[in-house]
């Protein structure tokens, strides 16, 4: 196996990572706009459950941006004069503004073309984080309450599940870089990827908007229990993303986070069983939520009226929905997804480089050629890359 430890960086690669950052900056000005019109409606209750999503959102994505700046020693790899030092980065987290420092060094010429690669892991990964701890909730929050508006006189706008879709996506096709033929890899696979997951999504964003439409506060005691599951399966996972023991309990926390609203590949080894448990969890979950729902409307209705009939129908149509996105996710990795073994994964050859030995010359050392240098290689993302395709 080569020692190069990424393929070309594709056009489509270049692209999504174009798309994305005009994303996080709308994203961003949606959530100042529904945060002005909570307050102008005095809808304070709604208006501080999204502040708390929006600050609990960046303190973590910040949290892990900073602790990747240390586990590297904090070590800029980007031609921009004047690159802040330790402290400076430091105070630019505290700030909230670390992540933004990391999309300003790929935005500028990086040094080589891997650690370009090698930058937007990250970011992918960050994106993630933010989407599944910000955007996902605040679909829910913003369905919840349009439902209760149901006479469209709402003027909130809201994520949408196609945004949270691209994210999954953009990370797949980071974690892609790693396959020895990524060239081959045809942009199909990454359609069928973004469809399955986005089926999925939606049904279970909706479920738990339908729940907490009659049910507000229990859906606060429905993600903390379900959260506590997830998290201790995360622990028994093992995982090893972290470099050190308090970032991988972070990790593991946020993965059962992620769990709540869809699947994260994190543990090396076969997976089947433990997605196809996963699935089973999460679909034997939208029923009951779907069902308490109908229940409410028959026995109980809240202020808006749906039919039970037309209830049954709604819950039916979402339990439906989460099928056929695991009949779509089957077919995906029939036809499109590689089983590789560990040691083809790029970045993981365990064969030792050749040691050029000084030659004696009479009095004389020749002295041995400096070996060439390693590519940059993002240690996390290789380690996500073989539990997903490992």
């Amino acid at each position: 196996m080569d020692g190069n430890c990424f393929s070309k960086y594709s056009c489509w690669d270049f692209l999504i990572t174009c798309v994305g950052l005009p994303l996080f900056l709308t994203d961003i000005g949606l959530d100042i706009w529904a945060a002005v019109i909570f307050y102008q409606e005095k809808a304070y209750a709604c208006l501080g459950v999204l502040l708390l999503l929006l600050v609990g959102s960046t303190l973590l994505a910040q949290a892990y941006s900073w602790l990747w700046y240390s586990y590297d020693n904090f070590e800029m790899k980007t031609k921009v004069e004047g690159l802040p030092t330790q402290r400076e980065l430091t105070v630019l987290h505290v700030c909230q503004l670390g992540v933004y420092v990391r999309e300003i060094h790929l935005s500028v010429k990086p040094k080589t073309e891997d650690i370009t690669v090698s930058l937007t892991h990250d970011l992918s990964m960050l994106r993630i984080i933010e989407t599944f701890s910000e955007s996902a909730p605040q679909l829910t929050l913003m369905l919840t309450i349009i439902l209760h508006q149901a006479r469209g006189d709402t003027n909130i706008s809201t994520p949408e599940p196609s945004a949270i879709a691209f994210s999954v996506t953009a990370y797949h096709r980071s974690v892609r870089s790693f396959l020895p033929d990524k060239e081959k890899q045809q942009i199909t696979s990454s359609v069928i990827y973004f469809i399955w997951n986005l089926v999925l999504i939606s049904s279970r964003l909706t479920a738990l908007a339908l729940f907490a439409s009659v049910l507000p506060c229990f859906i606060f005691t429905h993600f903390i229990c379900s959260w506590l599951v997830l998290f201790f399966f995360a622990w028994r996972s093992k995982t090893d993303f972290m470099d050190s023991s308090c970032g991988e309990w972070l990790y593991r926390a946020t993965v059962g986070l992620i769990w709540y609203f869809n699947w994260f590949s994190v543990a090396k080894g076969k997976t089947r069983n433990r997605t196809a448990l996963y699935h089973g969890y999460i679909l034997t979950d939208i029923c009951i939520l779907c069902a308490v729902w109908c229940w409410k409307m028959s026995t109980d209705p809240p202020d808006f009226v749906i039919e039970p009939m037309h209830a049954l129908i709604t819950a039916a149509c979402v339990v439906a929905v989460y099928i056929l996105g695991l009949i779509l996710k089957a077919i995906y990795y029939k036809l499109f997804h590689p089983n590789l073994d560990k040691n083809k994964i790029k970045g993981t050859s365990t064969e030792q480089q050749p040691v050029n030995v000084p030659k004696v010359l009479g009095d004389e050392v020749d002295a041995a050629p400096s070996p060439p240098p390693q590519p940059c290689c993002n240690k996390r993302m290789r380690k996500l890359a073989e539990s997903f395709y490992c």
